[in-house]
């Protein structure tokens, strides 16, 4: 199970370590993040144009387990599951990717 856990986290791409790294944040500062603040902050971040990018980005985690996704419509918001964090710290450990800060936390700072 080791080595599918590890094939996995190396076919992560940018926009799932974003998405993981600001889930993470909000979970850490309390602040419900969901589909759309993702899609608004991927968008800002230069990831994606539509939407559709975004939420396929969400699919992946959540099947993966990584991800969270609980509510209705468009304003399902996104936990970190334990498997998540372990991914998110391998990435963040091994300098895969640069974090970029999420628009909508730095306008809920707390």
């Amino acid at each position: 199970m080791e080595s599918l856990f590890q094939e996995q986290i190396e076919h992560l791409e940018e926009k799932h370590f974003l998405v993981l790294y600001w889930v993470a944040q909000a979970e850490d500062r309390h602040v419900p993040y969901n589909i759309t603040n993702c899609f608004d902050d991927l968008k800002l971040a230069d990831i994606t144009r539509t939407k559709q990018n975004a939420v396929a980005a969400v699919e992946t985690l959540s099947a993966l387990r990584f991800l969270d996704v609980r509510g209705k419509g468009n304003r399902k918001n996104l936990f970190i599951t334990p498997h998540g964090a372990r991914a998110l710290q391998y990435l963040v450990t091994h300098a895969r990717f640069t974090p970029r800060p999420s628009i909508f936390l730095e306008g809920n700072k707390r």
